[in-house]
């Protein structure tokens, strides 16, 4: 398993495909700011692919000085279940090794329809060593968790994130739960 910066045409679209199948639509950046971003060095895409260079999912980063926000994150659904995932969250603090690592999760705690699937999501990353910091965050109107790589992130740097990657107007719609 492999974490390719650099995804060929193909791979981008099917890419694409998975990120728009996979997260709801009021947790979703259009993606050609995804892509601008990336073009800009503040995003990076990347492809989890076999050896064989066969397309599993990718990780989605936002880095600001010597945070990485795992911003998206998906394996295709045939091949969930098989520990690709966890690989993953092992090949990415390699990639990012001295950099601190967080992400967001819905909160398994609000009432959805979805709660089962946020209280699974919660306990792969509890079981990958992910902590959760002791805040909650609304990020455009979804309660939101923050987990870090064993380390801490204050809400302000957290916030700083939105400010300086995207806008100070973007950033009014995340604030502390």
């Amino acid at each position: 398993m492999t974490l390719n910066a650099n995804p060929q045409r193909k791979t981008l679209r099917a890419l694409h495909a998975l990120y728009e199948k996979t997260f709801p639509r009021s947790e979703k950046k259009p993606f050609f700011v995804i892509l601008q971003k990336r073009r800009k060095g503040t995003m990076e895409i990347l492809s989890v692919e076999d050896e064989n260079g066969v397309f599993l999912g990718f990780a989605i980063t936002i880095l600001h000085k010597d945070i990485v926000l795992l911003d998206y994150f998906a394996i295709s659904p045939a091949f969930r279940g098989q520990g690709i995932g966890s690989k993953v969250l092992e090949a990415l603090e390699q990639r990012y090794e001295g950099n601190r690592i967080l992400l967001e999760i819905e909160d398994p705690d609000e009432p959805a329809d979805n709660t089962a699937e946020r209280l699974r999501r919660r306990e792969f990353y509890l079981r990958n060593g992910l902590t959760i910091q002791d805040y909650k965050v609304w990020l455009f109107g979804v309660k939101m968790l923050i987990l870090t790589n064993r380390s801490t992130v204050t809400f302000e740097e957290y916030h700083e994130i939105f400010e300086q990657v995207f806008s100070l107007k973007l950033s009014k719609n995340v604030t502390k739960a």
